[in-house]
């Protein structure tokens, strides 16, 4: 079955590395594409070949897909404005997610309870990406 809506990251320069991360961070999460741009675009050359052109991870069914920028033409950087909200089964759970996004990254909030919501937070991890794992 395919997502209605997948989330779509653009990175410049970091997107596989952010997969690995996301890979070992993340509950019930691999790496499912992983193809640089190579030569299969004329314009991008040199080690911009060696970034991401499709790349994706599935996150309990969910994919999250990929892209390098080349170095040419930068993306923009991530902010709060738009998160990824990650549903936790546990506590245990929740605290694991949320040490490993912290990890080199910032804090904006939490972990707090918000009823209904057991336990939540916002972590902007170390790639700039704004998560919000909550246990409910």
């Amino acid at each position: 079955m395919t997502n209605a809506i997948t989330p779509f990251l653009t990175f410049n320069g970091r997107a596989k590395e952010a997969m690995e991360f996301y890979a070992q961070a993340l509950p019930d999460t691999k790496i499912t594409k992983d193809e640089p741009y190579g030569d299969q675009v004329p314009w991008v050359t040199g080690d911009n070949q060696k970034r991401i052109m499709r790349g994706s991870i599935e996150v309990r069914g969910n994919e999250i897909m990929f892209l390098d920028m080349d170095s040419e033409h930068p993306a923009p950087e991530f902010n709060w404005a738009s998160s990824i909200l990650i549903n936790c089964e546990s506590e245990a759970e929740f605290m694991a997610v949320f040490n490993a996004l912290k990890e080199g990254g910032t804090v904006m909030m939490g972990p707090e309870a918000v009823p209904p919501i057991r336990l939540c937070a916002w972590v902007v991890d170390k790639f700039g990406v704004v998560w919000q794992p909550i246990w409910m």
